[in-house]
């Protein structure tokens, strides 16, 4: 995704920031993996501010229709 940059990655863990375009806000995203669930745990929050007018939902819509079209 755009303005997105992978910050940690482990074994069942990822974490990623994301930068807006006009404001340079960023955002933490926190996907878990667990290996004894057929789930993913996803957490998704702005770092300052009240209200990201919706923009982390919408960005983990984006991941989840594209990883419902991998099959995934």
């Amino acid at each position: 995704m755009p303005r997105t940059e992978i910050v940690t990655q482990q074994e069942n863990y990822i974490r990623v920031q994301s930068t807006s375009r006009v404001m340079g806000f960023v955002d933490d995203t926190e996907f878990f993996l667990p290996e004894d669930e057929p789930v993913i745990y996803v957490r998704a929050a702005a770092r300052v501010g009240e209200s990201d007018l919706g923009v982390n939902r919408r960005r983990l819509e984006q991941i989840r229709f594209a990883l419902q079209d991998l099959g995934i």
